[in-house]
């Protein structure tokens, strides 16, 4: 399994979006300033994930979430994510 993600950093509510095998181990990854683009604003937290069969379609998904330019596309997706938790 594959996955879309978005982190929350909370230090300063940034949004970070990537794709991965092990979502686990890649938050991980993130809150370990292992991460070159997401050390600065660390500790990070899981805000909302989706999940493909293949990389490459967790990529796509991926790109199209960064083409986003507005912060609200972003904040409207999470807040549906969690109301279906």
């Amino acid at each position: 399994m594959f996955y879309c993600y978005i982190l929350k950093s909370t230090a300063n509510s940034a949004f970070y979006i990537g794709s991965c095998g092990d979502l686990d181990k890649r938050v991980i990854q993130h809150n370990k300033c292992l991460v070159s683009a997401t050390k600065r604003y660390a500790p990070w937290g899981l805000v909302y994930k989706e999940e493909f069969i293949t990389l490459k379609e967790a990529r796509k998904r991926e790109l199209q979430m960064k083409s986003w330019k507005k912060r609200g596309a972003i904040e409207k997706l999470i807040k549906t994510f969690q109301n279906f938790k």
